[in-house]
C-alpha cells in the first residue's frame, strides 16, 4: 500500500523506473518486463553487480 513509508519507497522505484525508460527512448512496458524477467535470474546472487547491467 501506497500509505506507508514501504510503500511509497516502492512507489518512488518504480517511477523511477518508469522515467527513466522513457528518457533512454525505452518503452516503459518493455523494459519493466525485462527487469521482472532477469532480476528472478539472479535471486541467488550475493553480488548485486548485475544490477548495473539492467540499467538502460
Amino acid at each position: 500500500m501506497i500509505d506507508t513509508i514501504n510503500g511509497a519507497r516502492a512507489s518512488a522505484i518504480i517511477y523511477s523506473i518508469v522515467e527513466t525508460a522513457k528518457a533512454n527512448n525505452l518503452k516503459p512496458f518493455d523494459y519493466v518486463q525485462y527487469l521482472l524477467e532477469e532480476i528472478p535470474q539472479h535471486m541467488d546472487d550475493t553480488d548485486c553487480a548485475f544490477v548495473e547491467d539492467l540499467l538502460p
